[in-house]
């Protein structure tokens, strides 16, 4: 079994990364025969127009990677830029998608009613992102319950590739832990870069303990109840929480705990989380060379795979004897 998994370096990451995807996908190491995580610098391209920025987010992201316990001894991770057959996957397969199925991808009209423009490549990110999972024959693709539908249309396409070609593609399976489906951001929505309503999981202190102290609470009283399921401070410590611990909290929360003191242990939830990671990230950073290797390393590996796929996919379309 393959387990294929990507981030989007198009800022800095936050809680929402680290809870929905990063820490889900890294259980499955171990359990998997081999797992890749890439990251998907390609579709950045839809929403990062400044060169330097996206550099650095790149590195970051390999960075945070490494920072949160990524082992590049057990499993792959590389740029997704560093894999062409990417691209020429995705014309290919485009080459087949119905444009009514692209249509009716809800990220896509999120995006663009958030004001992200409304582009060509924003519009066939699906299929790009069919060919990153296609190309690895993945059986499971961890996702965050907004990336649900992308995989399913993966499937909707890697199925009318088969029945045109014949059996070519593995049929990936979305696998959605629902307990952090959707890590809400400090407004209520979805947390998202997009969304300017994150809490990055690196940064300076007092920058995450400002974006935590600004997270939206109602006008109700201080010591008056409140219903954990709709308390958005709750709602992202609980990720940090034990079972019996994010109970014990609610009951705090419904016996009127102050919002105050919720964000406050909420921060030093979080302090207790990601210090280690803090310090051993900072270590990282001053090793430049070690980064580039593990990211030339992985893209070698990658593309062994990817390159295999490719003439698969030549030979079944007729561009190879």
């Amino acid at each position: 079994m393959r387990v294929l998994s990507g981030l989007q370096p198009s800022g800095t990451m936050h809680l929402g990364n680290y809870f929905g995807s990063i820490k889900p996908n890294f259980e499955w190491l171990g359990k998997a025969d081999e797992n890749l995580f890439f990251i998907v610098d390609l579709h950045a391209l839809t929403t990062v127009r400044n060169p330097d920025d996206l550099r650095k987010f790149r590195r970051d992201a390999l960075l945070d990677f490494l920072a949160c316990g990524f082992d590049p001894a057990k499993a792959i991770i590389f740029y997704q830029s560093d894999v062409l057959e990417h691209t020429e996957l995705m014309w290919i397969l485009s080459t087949l998608t119905p444009m009514g199925l692209l249509e009716r991808a809800v990220s896509y009209k999120d995006k663009v009613e958030k004001g992200i423009s409304a582009t060509a490549g924003l519009f066939t990110y699906p299929v790009l992102m069919a060919a990153d999972i296609l190309l690895y024959d993945a059986n499971v693709v961890p996702v965050g319950k907004d990336q649900k539908q992308h995989v399913e249309m993966t499937r909707d396409i890697a199925i009318k590739f088969n029945n045109e070609f014949g059996d070519t593609f593995v049929i990936p399976e979305p696998q959605i832990r629902e307990e952090v489906a959707v890590v809400p951001g400090t407004d209520g929505q979805k947390m998202s870069k997009s969304y300017g309503n994150t809490i990055p999981i690196f940064g300076e202190e007092k920058d995450i303990k400002k974006a935590i102290m600004s997270i939206v609470t109602d006008s109700r009283e201080a010591t008056a109840p409140k219903d954990p399921d709709t308390t958005i401070t709750y709602q992202i410590h609980k990720l940090f929480l034990s079972g019996t611990d994010a109970a014990a909290l609610a009951d705090e929360y419904r016996n009127g705990l102050m919002y105050g003191e919720g964000k406050k242990r909420l921060f030093e939830a979080y302090l207790d989380a990601f210090g280690p990671m803090r310090a051993k990230r900072a270590e990282l950073e001053k090793n430049d060379d070690l980064l580039q290797q593990i990211a030339a390393d992985g893209a070698k590996k990658a593309r062994l795979i990817a390159g295999a796929t490719m003439e698969r996919v030549k030979r079944a379309v007729g561009l190879i004897g």
